[in-house]
């Protein structure tokens, strides 16, 4: 079960890192006004999450990038604050109710980083 949980979070997370140059114009509403270079960060954001995500997917490798997830997903609590700051919606593709990106911010992050410890604790 941990195993395929393992090789469905890498994929998730290689999906996410093409999705930066897919559609780079979706995260750059999120980023904080004071994020320097918006447009390197979400490059680096995406090539970033496709290592990791590779990384996942191969057992000798789970571990350290699972703990790259955690760490990423850390970096990535200012956004999450910030959709909060300004009410949920950054732009008009970009929006949740306020009571979503509290659950965003102090649930389902902290549970994506403790899944990612999870499925990094291979045999």
């Amino acid at each position: 079960m941990k195993q395929k949980a393992r090789i469905i979070f890498g994929a998730g997370f290689i999906l996410a890192g093409l999705f930066h140059f897919i559609n780079p114009d979706f995260y750059f509403p999120m980023m904080p006004g004071w994020f320097p270079a918006p447009e390197l960060l979400n490059l680096l954001a995406g090539v970033v999450e496709i290592i990791l995500g590779t990384g996942l997917l191969i057992r000798k490798y789970a571990r350290p990038a699972s703990y790259g997830v955690i760490f990423l997903m850390i970096l990535f609590i200012p956004v999450h604050v910030y959709m909060i700051q300004v009410g949920g919606c950054v732009s008009d593709t970009v929006c949740l109710p306020l009571w979503a990106a509290w659950v965003r911010l102090v649930l389902i992050h902290p549970l994506l980083i403790l899944f990612a410890l999870w499925v990094g604790q291979t045999k």
